[in-house]
């Protein structure tokens, strides 16, 4: 296995030391966050969703991108994705987006669907919409020879492995892969890991993999029980991390897994623990 982490939760370090914290661990890659800061976001210091020290964006990304692979590749590290945060209807910012990731490599981007789940729009209308748009995406990202990625998440109409085959086996596995994420997975979605690695097959392109476990909130009028999550270390995960990882050999998966942790603690402790962890059950 190949293991990076998404930079998303680094949000604090820039492109030289976030390079030299994966090297020092251990890791093979980086999968770069590129996205806008949020205007309610900026002055109010770094956050994973807020202001990063990166500063990568699809407005500086062809500027930046040279720079970028350069330092990525003088650590020894390769390029496991691009953390981008537009969606499918977002075309003009996804053009340049491409023109700058093009100068990197064939470096796969996350694009998410038009629309999110909220119970007041049908699914198969917004499934619909989706394959449309991404349609319009593949389109516009075949003469880069970039593929598509799209990830399991919660609220949104790929929460399990076959809804996001439902919407990927539309298109060729060139140009069209899917994030199985075992995080999100945790709290919406989750299906039996082998046989969603079977269904979704030659599109798997990428692995995110996080700790989560289920904690008392509070109790209604009625008697229900409110649950929530909490993150922790993927050896405590409400979900067997040893069966994943095995599941993910028996396919024969040679990808990335790229951590996704956002629990505010030292970067070096919480990354350190992750891989040691993930190397063991291998």
């Amino acid at each position: 296995m190949k293991y990076s982490v998404t930079s998303v939760i680094l949000p604090d370090l820039d492109v030289v030391e976030t390079c030299e914290l994966l090297r020092e661990l251990g890791y093979d890659g980086v999968e770069w966050r590129v996205r806008h800061t949020p205007p309610e976001a900026v002055g109010k210091g770094y956050s994973c969703w807020g202001e990063h020290k990166t500063d990568l964006s699809p407005a500086n990304l062809i500027e930046r991108a040279e720079e970028v692979a350069r330092i990525t590749a003088d650590h020894g590290l390769g390029i496991a994705g691009i953390a981008a945060n537009l969606t499918a209807d977002d075309l003009e910012d996804l053009r340049r987006l491409a023109d700058g990731v093009a100068r990197m490599g064939r470096i796969p981007i996350r694009v998410g669907a038009r629309c999110r789940y909220d119970r007041t729009v049908p699914y198969l209308q917004l499934y619909d919409r989706a394959v449309e748009s991404y349609g319009d995406v593949i389109e516009l990202l075949r003469p880069y020879g970039i593929k598509t990625i799209i990830e399991i998440h919660g609220g949104t109409i790929m929460v399990s492995a076959s809804l996001a085959y439902r919407i990927a086996s539309n298109f060729s596995s060139d140009e069209m892969g899917v994030i199985y994420d075992v995080n999100n997975m945790t709290m919406d979605g989750f299906e039996t890991f082998r046989i969603g690695l079977e269904l979704l097959g030659d599109y798997v392109a990428h692995v995110h993999a996080g700790g989560w476990r289920p904690v008392e909130k509070s109790r209604r009028e009625d008697g229900t029980l409110d649950w929530g999550y909490e993150g922790c270390d993927l050896a405590e995960s409400l979900l067997d991390i040893p069966q994943f990882m095995d599941d993910l050999k028996a396919v024969g998966y040679q990808g990335f897994i790229s951590i996704e942790d956002f629990r505010a603690m030292d970067h070096r402790e919480k990354l350190g623990r992750q891989i040691e962890y993930l190397r063991s059950c291998e």
